[in-house]
């Protein structure tokens, strides 16, 4: 049985080598269009799907990062989310009026300008969280030896303590950013898109194309990509990969800190199960796309934000997680190694 299902497995047809994000997003774009087209989808769920997939897709290209380099799933990655919201909400509602730096509704936007200069604070706060934690238990772990499974029981534990840190400090109460209300933009076929998904969207495309150009023509995307296929083999050949893993774990807390501030903003509330409650649409998109795939779990996390939002066309919003994770179950009954991962 288990040989006749590697069979059918290695019988699916791979996706093509040469994919890129710009061919990712132009297949977005037609998924989107086609979507609407068809009577039985609504096109703003679907327009809203891709707005939700850019934000899962700062946090799973991170994840697969992490998984690429490190071989280990890291279970704390949602609470680096939430890490990077509550400190750009400190620098919003306590550190910069201080300095006299407040305001609300930027332009078309429900938040302020002082949102702009909280999000490099935050995105910072989350790449120092893991790069702290990786100096003060992650690199002792593997030094002793330490299995994925450790260090995944490890990570499900830092999980814990950090969303215990943040209620701590902020409490369990839901905050939010202080935000001014705006009119949304009506399009056609019935399409309604907030000013601040625009705002998402934007930052979204950014981050996701620096990450595109860093691993494809930089000298340190190169070792990335080096110690990811072997690590012995880098150090060997003079690659620092100390440096490597602290730079990944850099790159990947930073995204996953600001997709938590992006989140907070477009669903106007702050609370310390966010970044928990977030974990399983990063997980599926990561294992739809490949797991350490960072342009697989780019198209993953566009796929589960779409499907999560159309299902709501149909069924309970609260069940959002729940479509996440049958994909994901689906995925690895059938293709174990996802869509960018070869046969499985």
């Amino acid at each position: 049985m288990t040989a006749q299902w590697r069979n059918i497995t290695r019988s699916l047809p791979r996706l093509p080598q040469w994919w890129t994000p710009l061919h990712t997003t132009a297949a977005i774009v037609i998924i989107v269009l086609v979507l609407g087209i068809l009577p039985v989808f609504k096109m703003g769920l679907v327009v809203n799907g891709v707005f939700l997939g850019g934000i899962i897709a700062l946090g799973a290209i991170g994840l697969s990062l992490v998984f690429g380099i490190l071989k280990f799933a890291n279970i704390a990655h949602g609470d680096y989310m939430i890490t990077g919201a509550y400190v750009a909400f400190f620098f919003i509602d306590s550190f910069l009026p201080l300095l006299g730096i407040e305001g609300q509704g930027l332009g078309p936007f429900t938040f302020g300008y002082p949102l702009l200069i909280a999000l490099p604070f935050g995105a910072a706060a989350g790449a120092l969280t893991a790069i702290v934690l990786d100096v003060l238990i992650y690199r002792r772990l593997r030094e002793r030896g330490a299995n994925a499974a450790v260090l995944a029981m490890t990570s499900l534990g830092l999980a814990i303590a950090l969303r215990g840190l943040v209620q701590i400090i902020w409490g369990v109460q839901v905050l939010g950013y202080p935000r001014e209300s705006r009119q949304v933009f009506h399009l056609p076929l019935d399409v309604r898109i907030p000013p601040d998904s625009i705002f998402v969207a934007a930052v979204a495309i950014m981050l996701v194309v620096s990450v595109y150009l860093l691993l494809t023509r930089t000298k340190m995307g190169k070792a990335m990509r080096a110690t990811a296929d072997n690590p012995d083999l880098a150090l060997v050949t003079g690659i620092n990969t100390q440096r490597v893993i602290w730079t990944t774990w850099a790159i990947g807390g930073g995204l996953a800190a600001i997709a938590g501030v992006l989140l907070a903003v477009s669903q106007a509330q702050l609370i310390p199960f966010m970044g928990w409650k977030f974990l399983i649409p990063l997980f599926a998109a990561v294992i739809l796309g490949g797991i350490g795939n960072p342009y697989g779990a780019l198209v993953g996390a566009f796929i589960i934000g779409v499907v999560s939002e159309v299902s709501t066309q149909w069924i309970n919003p609260s069940y959002k997680p729940a479509v996440a994770f049958a994909i994901m179950i689906v995925m690895l009954l059938f293709r174990p190694r996802g869509l960018f991962g070869g046969s499985g």
